[in-house]
């Protein structure tokens, strides 16, 4: 196992901020990502925390995001925000629109926010996650480069193209987060696999040549495959629709990658935020009884099970890799 170091979550927020600072970012999309950082490495999967953050360090140092950003919102409909990231974080554009988005979904009802010409949107449920601690429940749809065939033997048209969903369940429970992807796994695990030389589970991906493969390396040559078959692949086309397609971003098979070049991958994020019902009403009680029951029932709830608002880590760890490639950035 990787060696790993530990630090305090206000030493390591502050840790993220001199490394975006360092690799260029102004000072708005600096604070931005280094909070939504933090927050993945908290709530999220690992990987989409500090180790993704190396993603966007070396994407701002050559020229895939845009250092110095003027994101460009618009209200085309009464409930609906649109935003221009210019070439910039999703998280920033995002960020400029929230307390819009907040305040129009609780006098509506519900509200839209898309995006595009942004870079990738590193952990979807931050988005959601945000929502749900405003009291809103929350879908979020994004896309990245093609990186998923629909079937072995296929070309990659899609990317991963995660959902994710978030319900509040009131001020003394953590929300309801289901953050997952359209692939049969995430990209950043096929990294990490090849990294650490480790084999893939069959179905997780095909190689070069379209032909099922266990071998990370070989995955990163060719291309991922959906959960489910059809049916995964349906839901990815219904994201790109979602996220691409409502924002304005880029296709999937037209977008830059976002680890090398100098190109911003200029895709596309679409955030519904909806009243979980009238003042007055109970349907987030309702909720926090049925996810009771289901943990009763042994179903493992996303976001919820195993974890206690009040008990929430108050460190977070990070290979010692991946930390000495920031700390160069913050130097």
């Amino acid at each position: 196992m990787a060696e790993e170091v530990e630090f305090e979550l206000a030493d390591a927020h502050a840790l993220a901020l001199r490394a975006c600072l360092g690799a260029g970012a102004d000072p708005a999309s600096a604070r931005s990502l280094a909070d939504a950082t933090l927050s993945a490495a908290r709530f999220g999967p690992a990987a989409v925390g500090f180790p993704h953050l190396v993603d966007y360090l070396n994407s701002f140092r050559e020229g895939r995001i845009n250092c110095d950003p003027a994101p460009a919102l618009t209200r085309p409909f009464p409930a609906y925000l649109a935003s221009d990231a210019d070439r910039g974080i999703a998280q920033l554009g995002f960020d400029i629109a929230f307390a819009d988005l907040v305040a129009t979904g609780r006098q509506m009802g519900i509200a839209l926010f898309t995006q595009k010409n942004s870079y990738t949107t590193g952990e979807l449920g931050y988005y959601v996650r945000r929502l749900a601690n405003e009291g809103l429940v929350g879908l979020a749809v994004t896309n990245a480069n093609a990186m998923v065939a629909p079937k072995a033997g296929g070309r990659a048209v899609y990317s991963t193209n995660p959902l994710a969903f978030g319900f509040p369940l009131g001020d003394d429970a953590p929300p309801l987060i289901i953050d997952q992807s359209a692939s049969a796994t995430a990209y950043v695990n096929i990294i990490a696999a090849a990294e650490d030389s480790r084999p893939i589970p069959e179905g997780w991906a095909v190689d070069a040549a379209g032909a099922h493969t266990r071998d990370a390396q070989e995955a990163l040559t060719g291309a991922l495959l959906p959960f489910g078959g059809r049916k995964g692949a349906n839901i990815a086309l219904l994201v790109e629709m979602l996220s691409a397609g409502l924002s304005g971003g880029a296709w999937s098979l037209d977008a830059p990658s976002f680890l090398v070049g100098e190109a911003c991958p200029a895709v596309g994020l679409t955030v519904l935020a909806m009243m979980p019902g009238p003042a007055g009403g109970d349907q987030v009680d309702r909720a926090r009884d049925q996810i009771r029951r289901l943990e009763e029932n042994g179903v493992y709830v996303p976001g919820v099970s195993g974890k206690v608002r009040a008990a929430s880590p108050q460190t977070i760890r990070m290979p010692r890799s991946v930390h000495e490639a920031i700390r160069h950035f913050a130097s």
